[in-house]
């Protein structure tokens, strides 16, 4: 008997056919003698739909606490409905919300950490012979005694966190599409599955805006040794299995693994700093007091005769005004001439272990965008990662021709069973 967890995303749940569909899959994972755990998104939109109506009846914004238990409802739908189903076919089945289930938080609204998983009911659910169902993206305070969510991409994480706390041999992460693939299927038809990756290769591609996974549950699988099998809930095929590589292993990995690309994020430059000691320090302190989450950052050569530089840096859309009112707040301060805002950037981003070992993958990258008429703006490099940014305009071209140019093309297009990615 193995212990699995399954994740089903807010498109493979999004009607009541999509929702009869998965607990036919789940029951047949337990008959089959797996205890079952499953962790449900809201249907389709829901949290979007949510999203437009907090602001419908407001002039003011929202507090998190009271978005936080606006958006929890999503899911609470789902597993209620999921679990009713389960139980028509004739399997047992209890459904919790994430409190219920153990997901301790801190006290942070709309983007809260997991401090403590404690699934003391979801582990007596399975005793009894139920598949536990829990709602994900949420959990809750013991300090102020409040829902939290965890965001974006938080079931995900409540999966891989639950898998960890009770041992599962694996994470199913379903999704509309077979598996992992070298570009997003969307964009490059021919793009293809990849069978294996590991999740050092997995975290590049999420940071570069790849989402069938999020960044925040591939880094916990790999902190708590938890095997992820990305697959699609629309087939019974065989996904890609995102491990964690083995001490002393030998394996011939690819160059390039895969494309990502991102159109989430805005460039800000701050123009005309004075190029002396301290004063990117003193810009970035002030940015990281709003939260904002730097990505890429670029400074030029200042001018001898001026004495200054430009720094240019990226980051969240969503997050790109509160940093943008602070700089301006602390302009006399710092020194700098002006701020420029472009919020029409893309960024692309080439992923592959094999790059360690393997020259001239550089040069390819920028000779495929050059012949393409595309001008890079940014480039930031890791050991295993090229990310370049430009317009996003060129941003779905610059990914076909670069998977072109690395010869990534499957013989066959990929299949899309539905939804938007998730």
């Amino acid at each position: 008997m193995a212990l699995i967890v399954q994740k089903y995303g807010g498109s493979s749940v999004a009607d009541a056919e999509s929702i009869k569909r998965v607990a036919a899959r789940i029951v047949e994972t337990r008959r089959a003698g797996n205890e079952v755990v499953v962790v449900v998104s809201a249907m389709g939109d829901t949290t979007d739909e949510f999203l437009d109506l907090a602001l419908a009846v407001s002039d003011s914004a929202p507090t998190g606490r009271e978005l936080d238990m606006l958006l929890t409802a999503g899911e609470r739908i789902s597993m209620a409905l999921l679990a009713i189903a389960i139980k028509g076919l004739g399997q047992e089945a209890r459904s919790y919300t994430g409190s219920q289930a153990g997901m301790i938080t801190d006290e942070k609204h709309g983007s809260a950490r997991i401090v403590e998983v404690t699934p003391g009911r979801v582990r007596e659910a399975l005793d009894h012979g139920a598949v536990a169902i829990v709602a994900g993206f949420q959990g809750f305070n013991r300090l102020t005694g409040d829902i939290t969510t965890l965001g974006r991409g938080g079931s995900d994480t409540t999966a891989v966190a639950l898998a960890a706390a009770l041992g599962a041999d694996v994470c199913e992460i379903y999704t509309d599409v077979d598996g992992i693939f070298t570009a997003d299927p969307r964009v490059v038809p021919s793009a293809r599955k990849i069978d294996r990756i590991t999740s050092e290769e997995m975290l590049e591609l999420a940071a570069g805006g790849a989402k069938v996974l999020y960044i925040r549950a591939v880094e916990y699988a790999r902190r708590h040794g938890v095997t992820l099998h990305v697959r699609s809930s629309f087939s019974h095929n065989e996904g890609t299995l995102v491990v964690n590589a083995k001490d002393g292993e030998i394996v011939e990995e690819p160059i390039i693994t895969g494309i990502a690309a991102d159109l989430s994020e805005d460039k800000i430059t701050v123009v005309g700093v004075p190029d002396i000691p301290g004063k990117a320090a003193q810009i970035f302190t002030i940015v990281a007091r709003t939260n904002a989450n730097i990505d890429m950052i670029v400074q030029n050569i200042s001018s001898a005769s001026t004495g200054l530089a430009d720094i240019s840096f990226t980051l969240p859309k969503f997050q790109a005004q509160k940093a943008l009112d602070a700089l301006t707040d602390e302009k006399n301060a710092v020194g700098f001439e002006s701020l420029q805002h472009d919020d029409q950037i893309g960024k692309l981003a080439l992923v592959g272990a094999g790059m360690r070992t393997n020259a001239g993958v550089s040069a390819k990258l920028f000779t495929a965008l050059f012949d393409a008429g595309i001008n890079i703006e940014m480039i930031s490099t890791s050991e295993i990662r090229i990310s370049v940014v430009t317009r996003a305009e060129n941003i779905n071209e610059a990914v076909r021709v670069v998977h072109k140019a690395f010869e990534l093309d499957a013989e066959v297009e990929a299949v899309v069973y539905g939804g938007t990615g998730r």
